[in-house]
């Protein structure tokens, strides 16, 4: 009887060491406070996001959660479209920027309105609509 009542005393202190340890190494159990309802930890910039945000973006799994090859194939064209969409955003106003040039320097005289409105630098469907 002595010796189970030993063996029960050193499980118990045992127990009670890894109970401590175990405390130690993985703090108290206070959990997080909990996210307000629309809020979410994925991020995106504040600034324009491109298409590496987007494929950098990355959501909670839980437990019935996706298929993540499902979703990073929409990201990735999701991305994709972004860049093309940017890249014809900046060559629309580089177009823009081009045309206001030379509007400017028709207007001053120094290019004639003839030479400039030449097939060489529009297409023929373009000169009847780019005068007005």
């Amino acid at each position: 009887m002595g010796t189970a009542l030993v063996y029960v005393l050193v499980l118990a202190v045992v127990a009670g060491l890894v109970f401590v340890l175990a405390a130690a190494v993985f703090g108290r159990g206070e959990e997080l406070a909990p996210l307000a309802p629309d809020a979410t930890p994925t991020r995106l910039p504040s600034r324009e996001v491109s298409g590496a945000d987007v494929r950098d973006l990355r959501f909670q799994q839980v437990l019935r959660g996706y298929r993540m090859a499902e979703v990073d194939w929409a990201l990735d064209r999701l991305a994709g479209e972004v860049d093309r969409l940017r890249a014809d955003r900046l060559e629309m106003a580089d177009r823009v920027a081009r045309l206001e040039t030379t509007i400017a320097r028709m207007r001053s005289g120094e290019v004639p309105v003839d030479e400039q409105w030449g097939s060489e630098q529009w297409g023929s469907e373009q000169r009847g609509d780019e005068r007005s």
